[in-house]
């Protein structure tokens, strides 16, 4: 694995090996002291060409936590907010000697262009590419589901027995992914990793926010919450944020109001009770309470929302490692670091 652009591309075995080595990385963050030396003397960039705080900051942290130099750029105020190309930039840092790329970018693509052009011969990582892929999103959310649904089933809430997910097995469960499917990378990068961990995902959405060609997809398509939730009984139910955003510069007009949207695709208290006990509620943030879901649910039992953040850092510390130095050194649970 030289880059990570797109979860299609990643094998069952590479995913794993990911996921396996997050589980070991996420066991070092419970020591006093967190930081191990890796990748010290590397120097990894955050190449940010659209915001985000809760990405970057997340990739920031376990570069840093890794022992890494980073360096933060992003498009405004820089010289690409002056007409500065692509090439021009990555060819600038290529030779300021960065090692990796973490790359955000408006354009579905971008990452891709700039792995395969040749203008940089290091790692890109795709932080997100317009509504393309976001694959470290899709491996958090994998390892949070691996941690509570990949051993033997408790009632959400209580705390899982699983090693951190080391080795976990998601095969044969159920995800329903819901909401903005058509505006989400994330949805798109989730249904082709949990396919390949084994999942079967189910995307819920109104006609109008389901993408052209999604019935290509390796997953159901459905249109009704209400019947996913009591006839389908859902492992994990992943609500998707309403990019509101995207589609004020769309024009608009996907759904009748954001009323009409939370009765037939909020998650609430009352469709809360219709989940199994060991059911749980993600979100990939940030939230729109009380559109997509509800404060209720956001701050259930249920919810590892705020436990996908703290994954997030592991999972990235995780994909830095294993593009920068896996074959160099282990990453261990003791204090001898």
């Amino acid at each position: 694995m030289k880059h990570l652009l797109n979860t299609a591309d990643l094998s069952l075995a590479e995913a794993t090996l990911i996921l396996d080595t997050t589980a070991q990385m996420a066991a070092t963050q419970s020591r006093e002291i967190k930081k191990l030396p890796t990748l010290r003397g590397r120097t990894v960039v955050n190449l940010f060409f659209e915001d985000s705080t809760r990405t970057r900051i997340s990739f920031e942290t376990a570069a840093k936590r890794l022992s890494a130099d980073v360096i933060n750029f992003s498009a405004k105020g820089s010289s690409v907010s002056k007409g500065e190309s692509l090439k021009d930039t990555a060819l600038t840092l290529d030779a300021m000697g960065a090692d990796a790329i973490i790359m955000r970018h408006h354009a579905s693509g971008a990452p891709h262009l700039l792995a395969r052009s040749g203008w940089v011969d290091v790692p890109v990582i795709n932080a997100g590419d317009g509504t393309h892929q976001h694959p470290t999103q899709a491996l958090l959310d994998a390892f949070t589901l691996r941690r509570h649904l990949g051993g033997e089933l408790t009632p959400a809430g209580t705390t899982p027995d699983l090693n951190n997910g080391l080795g976990a097995d998601l095969t044969g469960r159920k995800i329903a992914v819901v909401g903005d499917v058509l505006h989400s990378r994330v949805a798109r990068s989730n249904v082709f990793l949990l396919h390949t961990l084994g999942a079967h995902v189910t995307l819920v959405a109104p006609p109008t926010l389901i993408p052209v060609g999604a019935h290509t997809w390796p997953c159901t398509i459905a249109y009704d919450l209400d019947a996913v939730l009591n006839d389908w009984q859902p492992d994990a139910v992943m609500m998707l944020r309403v990019q509101r955003e995207r589609m004020s510069a769309a024009g608009g007009g996907f759904f009748p109001s954001p009323l009409e949207y939370t009765r037939n695709y909020g998650l609430d208290a009352k469709r809360m009770n219709y989940l199994q006990d060991h059911a749980i509620v993600l979100h990939p943030g940030p939230m729109n309470r009380g559109l997509e879901i509800s404060a209720q649910a956001a701050d259930s039992s249920r919810s590892v929302i705020v436990e996908q953040v703290s994954n997030g850092v592991a999972v990235r510390m995780a994909v830095l490692y294993l593009l920068l130095a896996g074959d160099v050194q282990q990453p261990t649970t003791d204090n001898t670091l």
